[in-house]
């Protein structure tokens, strides 16, 4: 059973294509096509007419091609939609015999058509085929079944997945090669199940530890290298623009939010044998959290009322099983964190949004009382999987008194 899936399914002829991020005027698209017989490959796309918007050209209009792709990208390449129009809804059509469609971002301060909220989705941790069954396909994703159930009622804009998107290590790791590591990409792209999710959402990630290694902690030594190939092929290559070149941790707004992207792997000193509370200590870096520091303090445009700050792990301590490898094991470097929170501008919400755990907890951070931030100032955070993956059957989440992180 282990290794029906790598043994029997390698996935070399995976051919797909998926929207990643998409914005106000443009969408990023992921193509994979191995087999030569059908390039040269042509993109192209139209505007769908609806509801809000009946007047629109519905004529193709190309977009992109490649003549030639190779083993060096894992037969990979993207294209980026330009020029379109807001709040609009397209359809995109590939000549390999593939389609989706996704409709624009709003502009910076406003909302989706019909509507004054804005609807995301966020979860972490796919592993095909768990709970472990030989009657089901070996590359079979049963969360998908259930989002794919969700996504026509709930209309999301975007997915943002918190990482995990593989288990390199589970049930056991079977090598540490660049090509180990492609495969665990192309298994969870070639799942029968993931078309049903994929064709009309947008998918934007963050990196978290079993796309390494679990507990990942020691920045961009061996496997770092070959597990960051496919992660930046298929997933960073279609992600919202980095901070700076080369980084990767992203940022950007839609409609009413901004959010911050960040890579709680790459960039982080480890977790032993300092203290929590060590200054010298670091989770992102100095770089991404001047970055992340000057991401809280800047003025948004007008109708941007929240910040969302993305973290593949839990922010709050109040996880009590691993905490070491959380924001719990990197607590002054945190307090540096929620202090910029607290003083974001008055009327702008701020919330983090976390996975990891296997369980759900939402979280309140309350400033000190007596502080110089008013009880407003309060930061909230969501943590929410797994998508597929074992649950875990009792609690490891406790509040405890006097710590100031209060379960909502």
């Amino acid at each position: 059973m282990v290794y029906r899936a790598p043994i029997m399914y390698p996935c070399n002829d995976l051919s797909f294509a998926r929207i990643g991020y998409v914005s106000d005027t443009s969408a990023s698209l992921l193509i994979r096509e191995p087999d030569s017989t059908q390039l040269p490959i042509f993109v192209s796309y139209r505007s769908v007419p609806s509801a809000s918007n009946r007047a629109v050209d519905p004529a193709w209009k190309a977009v992109g091609k490649a003549y030639w792709l190779s083993n060096e990208t894992d037969y990979t390449f993207t294209v980026v939609l330009n020029g379109l129009e807001p709040k609009n809804r397209y359809q995109y059509a590939v000549s390999n015999n593939h389609t989706g469609s996704f409709t624009t971002a709003p502009e910076a301060g406003h909302t989706e058509p019909g509507t004054d909220k804005l609807t995301f989705l966020t979860s972490s941790c796919i592993k095909p085929r768990y709970p472990y069954n030989p009657l089901s396909h070996p590359l079979s994703i049963g969360g998908f079944k259930h989002l794919a159930r969700w996504i026509p009622t709930l209309k999301a804009s975007f997915l943002i997945f918190l990482g995990d998107f593989i288990y390199i290590d589970v049930p056991r790791r079977l090598g540490s090669d660049l090509e180990t590591y492609r495969r665990e990409y192309r298994h969870v792209y070639s799942s029968p199940d993931w078309p049903s999710v994929s064709q009309t959402l947008s998918w934007i990630h963050v990196m978290d530890d079993h796309e390494i290694a679990n507990d990942w902690d020691r920045n961009t030594t061996a496997p770092y290298p070959a597990a960051a190939d496919p992660w930046h092929l298929y997933h960073t290559s279609v992600n919202p623009p980095p901070v700076h070149p080369d980084a990767s941790y992203f940022q950007f707004t839609h409609g009413p939010a901004s959010f911050f992207l960040m890579d709680t792997r790459r960039y982080r000193t480890p977790s032993q044998p300092l203290p929590a509370n060590s200054p010298e200590k670091s989770m992102l870096g100095s770089e991404q959290l001047s970055s992340l520091l000057a991401f809280l303090s800047r003025p948004d445009p007008d109708g941007v009322k929240w910040k969302f700050v993305i973290s593949s792990i839990p922010f709050t301590r109040n996880w009590r099983f691993g905490s070491t490898d959380t924001w719990a094991g990197y607590l002054h470097e945190r307090q540096v964190i929620l202090e910029a929170m607290w003083s974001v501008s008055p009327g702008t919400g701020v919330v983090v949004l976390s996975g990891d755990r296997h369980e759900f907890a939402a979280t309140a951070f309350p400033p000190p009382e007596g502080s110089r931030w008013p009880v407003s100032a309060t930061v909230h955070e969501f943590s929410t999987s797994p998508l597929s993956m074992f649950y875990l059957p009792f609690r490891t989440y406790q509040e405890r008194e006097g710590e100031g992180e209060v379960c909502v």
